[in-house]
């Protein structure tokens, strides 16, 4: 089981850097605000439609749940996908997801902060080594002043960290299925209303052939199914161990845009695509140890 969960947790890792080019696709016609709430929007009617027909129950055990995963849902799904649009719309899908991805960092600091996370000697040898190739890979951006682009990619990290480790501590008992219908669902919510609120159109331009197949990828195969793969992963892995094994996610996301945006890497983020690698590596290698005690409401569980 522990080579399943960490052979889940690649495989995210490789949609979700292909997600960063689907995405940039789709914006080419969307606006990041409609863009979100059409892709979670169509993401949780799926995912709903899904649970029966799977024999999935959507009910949760205890009321505050429906609470904590609206919270998980907002920071994790909302507030990452719209920001790491906006970072889309501002630089490359290559330099979004380098910057995007130093959540690993701060799920690895929250959890071990807010969660009793202990962080063995692999994994913080992975930390430091992700620290090192990331800093590689945000020098020459910090070197001047930083744009929007890299202010909302961060920004999309540290939502991104807190919905993860807060649902880690809510310790939600529902299956993966459920978690993730009910956070998409919040997520497509503030997104709606955002969009709402903020008055402006869905598409700013027709949607070409490339768009559409953004937005499909994006829907079917980066929120509905990724999603259930990820939260399936953190019920079952340390979020220590989860988080740091995105850290591969920039090298496929870079990957995917020289493939197929013509994105050319230069020496710097090869160096610092080596060192992520590196570090994705030893987090996914080695025993996983148990899932930490997280306590919530006054009652001990395991997740």
């Amino acid at each position: 089981m522990p080579t399943m969960n960490r052979a889940a947790l690649l495989l995210v890792t490789v949609i979700w850097g292909v997600n960063f080019v689907s995405a940039r696709f789709a914006l080419d016609a969307m606006t990041p605000w409609g863009f979100r709430a059409v892709s979670f929007g169509a993401g949780a009617a799926i995912l709903f439609g899904l649970a029966p027909v799977l024999r999935v129950r959507l009910r949760l055990r205890r009321r505050i749940d429906l609470l904590h995963l609206a919270v998980a849902g907002t920071f994790g799904i909302a507030g990452f996908g719209v920001l790491s649009a906006v970072s889309l719309l501002n630089t490359t899908a290559g330099r979004t997801s380098i910057v995007v991805y130093t959540m690993p960092i701060w799920v690895a600091v929250l959890g071990r902060v807010w969660l009793g996370e202990r962080l063995d000697g692999r994994r913080a040898v992975a930390v430091w080594i992700g620290v090192a190739g990331l800093a590689v890979l945000l020098l020459p951006l910090l070197r001047g002043e930083p744009s929007l682009g890299e202010l909302a990619a961060l920004g999309a990290a540290l939502s991104w960290a807190l919905g993860t480790v807060y649902l880690k501590w809510a310790g939600v008992d529902a299956a993966p299925l459920a978690i993730t219908a009910w956070q998409v669902c919040a997520g497509a919510v503030v997104s709606a209303v955002a969009l709402a609120l903020d008055g402006g159109p869905v598409f700013h331009a027709a949607p070409t052939a490339a768009a559409w197949a953004g937005i499909a990828y994006s829907t079917l195969i980066g929120t509905v199914f990724a999603y259930v793969l990820w939260f399936q992963v953190v019920q079952r892995l340390p979020a220590s161990v989860a988080g740091l094994g995105t850290l591969l996610v920039p090298v496929f996301g870079m990957a995917a845009g020289m493939l197929m945006l013509g994105e050319r890497p230069t020496i710097p983020d090869l160096v610092g695509f080596a060192l992520i690698f590196l570090a994705g590596l030893l987090a996914l290698g080695g025993p996983a140890g148990p899932a930490s005690r997280t306590r919530s409401h006054g009652t001990e569980r395991r997740t």
